[in-house]
């Protein structure tokens, strides 16, 4: 976690920040001094900005340029939307000041704390709780390679044609499961339907092509550049995109709820995302409502829909994943 290895730099040395300090995707607490007076916290991500929000933090989706004495960044899994973000910050930075790098190593930040070390002046690095942190003094003239890191991040066009960015689920095309639950989508739908978790629009899209009968359909998606995406690439006029917790949400009531959910934090597989997702349908479907979602075969959500829900099968199964259906929600 950030906090674990915050103290370090200074530890070893470094001055405390005599600016302001921006803070990238640390979605777990606010910090703490010597950074509680001026601090930004920039996130893309909906549950992380409203708890930020709640507790009092300033929150945004970027920082502007070239006005932070620190910038701290929790490195992303991906590595060219972790590149993207470094460059980011790099912006954010005034020349002179400093870029604190913290990630686990199972992220990959020894590789990534390798290549920096390549473009830039790494004044230290240390570790603690299986991951590091790397202090690097801004060095005022950026090599080339940062804004091209920066570049290679924004939103384009995958092989579909469809708007992804690095860093989103399944960025390059629609991914098996998703693909899986889009053969089940029942073209007879009617009313009102939504996607939890959406991501770059790709299952909505298909629910409102298969169903012409539907009157609308809410894309709820709490990554805001996806979120953006799928406002480019669902064109349908009955498509809503909203950027929102998906476990929060209130809108409907729907007549059909569809869902790949998330299971991962950071590379290890965690039910109780999906689980959320299961828990919040019944509260957002009719009374004859459905709920259709695909999972890795694996993963245990029978418990959690019969919790929920009085019927639940599975339509269909492959060696690697399952299409669950679920209806009469149960209420309260």
């Amino acid at each position: 976690m950030l906090t674990d290895r915050l103290s370090l730099p200074f530890e070893a040395g470094l001055a405390p920040p005599a600016g302001p300090a921006v803070v990238f995707d640390g979605t777990d607490v606010l910090l703490a001094p010597p950074f509680a007076a001026d601090v930004l916290h920039v996130t893309g991500f909906r549950p992380a900005w409203d708890r930020i929000a709640a507790a009092g933090g300033r929150v945004a989706l970027e920082a502007p340029a070239g006005a932070a004495a620190i910038a701290i960044v929790c490195l992303l899994r991906d590595r060219e939307a972790a590149r993207s973000r470094i460059a980011e910050a790099l912006r954010a930075l005034a020349p002179g000041g400093w870029l604190l790098l913290d990630g686990q190593k199972t992220d990959g930040v020894d590789t990534m704390i390798r290549t920096l070390r390549k473009l830039l002046p790494v004044a230290g690095v240390a570790a603690k709780a299986h991951g590091k942190i790397a202090w690097i003094e801004h060095p005022g003239a950026l090599p080339p390679e940062i804004p091209a890191w920066a570049e290679a991040g924004r939103t384009r066009a995958n092989a579909d044609g469809l708007l992804t960015a690095p860093g989103m689920f399944s960025a390059a095309r629609v991914d098996p499961g998703t693909q899986l639950l889009i053969e089940h989508l029942p073209a007879d739908a009617k009313g009102r339907a939504a996607d939890l978790g959406a991501g770059w629009g790709a299952l909505g899209m298909a629910l409102l092509a298969r169903a012409p009968g539907l009157e609308s359909c809410d894309l709820i998606e709490a990554e805001h550049a996806a979120a953006e995406a799928a406002r480019a690439n669902v064109t349908d006029p009955r498509a809503r995109v909203h950027w929102a917790d998906a476990t929060a949400w209130t809108g409907g009531p729907y007549d059909l709820i569809v869902s790949n959910p998330p299971f991962h934090v950071s590379r290890a597989a965690d039910p109780s995302l999906g689980q959320a997702f299961i828990a919040a349908a019944p509260r957002l479907l009719t009374p004859r409502g459905r709920l259709l979602l695909v999972a890795n075969r694996q993963l245990p959500y029978e418990r959690t829909l019969d919790a929920h829900f009085r019927k639940r099968e599975i339509l269909v199964a492959d060696s690697r994943y399952k299409i669950l259906a679920a209806d009469q929600p149960r209420r309260g």
